[in-house]
């Protein structure tokens, strides 16, 4: 950052070189004046009224205009002799709270750098005890040509500068506020704080200037021989009829607003979707010609669909079967299950699995 300003700062009995350097800068789009007509420059030349000519830098000074209009001419060397110590000092005159200060006092902002190895030392000294005493230091300065009130304090591990107006400089806020007589209500007081409460705080980062973005994309969609971008509408707002209804409706789109950003944006509608059909077999079933399937499940099902003759012949068969292998007592039982899984009667099956148990025996005792 380039330097506006050489000088020390005068702390008691200390000295410390520093530098000026502006902390803040200005973002704004800047215009030039033209001729409509044409487009061409418009200019102001400096002229001098008495022998109607333009004049050159070299040849302008300074002059003080006195109440009869006369003209007092005054030299750089004449203001570089005023009596004043602090043409290249910012001094020291005092250490103050920082809540004394009235912010409607507060100017341009500077940062103070140390000027070379030798300055290093005292400068950390003198931020150091700002921080520890947790105050501001009043200066005087001199800057362009007038002496100028200043305010030091520690932003970081830099000393910071805020030119201050006099206090004579600032007007007192009469006829400013509005006639006596008007009184508020604590219901509505209530719904202020809530309305505070509710927007909460932000961080200053955040903020940025919307006009001079809007600015930089109409001259950059004219460039390029674009339409520039047209402003969205927006409501005219209506008069505040009802303090109280103006307030909680304040408070409830706050709330909304609030509730969207935390929840990362606003609502969608939910989509209702029918879930699939869950499958009971790996392979579908095959179907030719309206026969029935060849599938397990295919066939346990014509088995229950199968007449209750088939049924009794095919267990008698089976029964024959198991005779040989395993006892009278077990062929009952498992004839009785299936007659009793086809849906028969139990008593039914008891008698059906006797007599086959008895068939089955006298068989054996013939054989």
């Amino acid at each position: 950052m380039r330097s506006i300003w050489n000088g020390a700062i005068s702390f008691g009995l200390v000295s410390i070189p520093i530098k000026l350097v502006n902390a803040t800068e200005s973002h704004s789009v800047s215009f030039r004046q033209i001729h409509t007509e044409d487009g061409g420059r418009i200019r102001y030349r400096k002229v001098c009224e008495l022998e109607d000519r333009e004049v050159t830098q070299a040849e302008i000074g300074k002059a003080y205009e006195d109440a009869d209009g006369s003209m007092i001419p005054i030299t750089d060397e004449d203001l570089s002799q005023l009596p004043i110590p602090t043409a290249r000092t910012i001094e020291i005159v005092a250490f103050v709270p920082e809540d004394r200060i009235d912010p409607l006092q507060m100017g341009s902002a500077y940062y103070l750098a140390a000027s070379g190895a030798p300055a290093a030392k005292p400068y950390t000294l003198l931020r150091e005890a700002l921080k520890r005493s947790n105050r501001v230091a009043i200066a005087k300065f001199a800057l362009r040509g007038r002496e100028r009130l200043g305010m030091l304090r520690v932003v970081g591990d830099a000393i910071a500068m805020h030119g201050l107006l006099w206090p004579d400089e600032v007007r007192a806020p009469e006829g400013v506020a509005p006639e006596s007589g008007v009184t508020v209500r604590d219901q509505e007081l209530d719904l202020a704080d809530a309305l505070m409460d509710t927007l909460g705080e932000i961080d200053l980062d955040d903020l940025h200037d919307e006009y001079r973005e809007a600015v930089e994309e109409v001259v950059a969609a004219k460039a390029s021989g674009e339409k520039p971008p047209e402003a969205r509408e927006e409501a005219a707002p209506g008069k505040v009829l009802d303090l109280m209804a103006a307030l909680e409706s304040s408070v409830r789109a706050a709330r909304e607003s609030r509730d969207g950003e935390e929840a990362g944006g606003p609502a969608e509608e939910a989509e209702v979707r029918s879930l699939p059909r869950r499958k009971t077999s790996s392979r579908a079933p095959k179907e030719t010609g309206g026969k029935k399937s060849t599938s397990t499940a295919a066939k346990k099902a014509a088995a229950k669909r199968a007449e209750p003759k088939k049924s009794t012949a095919k267990s008698a068969g089976s029964a024959k079967k198991t005779a040989v292998r395993s006892p009278a007592k077990g062929t009952a039982k498992k004839a009785t299950a299936r007659s009793t899984a086809r849906g028969g009667d139990k008593d039914a099956a008891k008698g059906t699995a006797k007599s086959t148990a008895k068939k089955t025996a006298s068989r054996r005792r013939s054989a």
